[in-house]
């Protein structure tokens, strides 16, 4: 597809019957899928081998998302790093669109649930309006024109590692802490539509008001710190021989 090498991170916890229906829809030519092991008491990593024999299983040193996901980013070797779950909620066979958006000039792309051609069936009328409520306070705070917040789903090129500091964000609070920071550091963002699909087997590890509560601290903390040292960003390299695949909406601007 592209010249780019894309890493795939699947945070999983005793996620053994929903990987069958999530690793075989992962695209054949991404370079690596990284399984991060949340300490499962089931098969989890005996199903994933079994499905990729290929597939690097690493493990988390602290609990939560964030924990999982700074162990993935840490073993990823891809020049794009793709984050997806393992529960069968995010669709793999979107991945096309969001490394075709950072082909064609974005730092970051996160999903949307509520762009046109997105949608979700897993989410609580309370949840949604939580979601919207959070967004609205980052979009005032930090400029922003999200219209999604708390969702998982999201790419980006590799060095934006280097931009943003997860050390001690270890929950699900993880996304909004991206999100929040790409926006801080000016950096080129733009949003996919996605469907957001229920949990196929198990009972989700979400906990709407802890975790809510989570999430609005993040934004009051990050609200609160100076604005960050800025360094230029980095030249893309453009693949205009790949059409931007899925609808997309441009929502940060680089600082030029």
């Amino acid at each position: 597809m592209s010249l780019a090498r894309v890493s795939v991170v699947v945070p999983a916890m005793n996620e053994e019957k929903n990987l069958e229906h999530v690793l075989p829809r992962i695209p054949d030519w991404v370079h690596e899928v990284i399984l991060v092991d949340g300490n499962s008491k089931d098969r989890t990593v005996e199903v994933a081998r079994s499905i990729l024999p290929e597939i690097i299983v690493v493990n988390q040193d602290r609990k939560g998302k964030g924990a999982a996901l700074r162990a993935g980013f840490r073993a990823a070797r891809g020049d794009i790093i793709v984050m997806i779950d393992a529960d069968g909620s995010t669709d793999p066979q979107e991945i096309p669109a969001y490394v075709g958006t950072l082909m064609s000039g974005a730092d970051f792309v996160k999903g949307s649930r509520f762009l046109q051609g997105g949608g979700t069936d897993d989410m609580e009328w309370y949840r949604r309006f939580g979601n919207w409520g959070l967004m609205q306070l980052v979009n005032f705070r930090f400029g922003g024109h999200y219209t999604d917040l708390c969702y998982g789903y999201a790419a980006f090129w590799r060095d934006v590692l280097d931009k943003i500091d997860l050390e001690k964000v270890d929950g699900f609070e993880v996304e909004t802490s991206m999100n929040i920071q790409v926006l801080r550091q000016r950096l080129q963002v733009q949003e996919v539509a996605s469907l957001e699909h229920p949990r196929i087997h198990g009972k989700s590890n979400l906990r709407t008001i802890p975790d809510g509560w989570r999430v609005l601290r993040t934004i009051i903390t990050m609200g609160l710190q100076p604005n960050p040292n800025r360094t230029a960003r980095p030249r893309r390299r453009i693949d205009f021989t790949r059409p931007n695949a899925g609808w997309n909406r441009h929502i940060g601007m680089p600082n030029e």
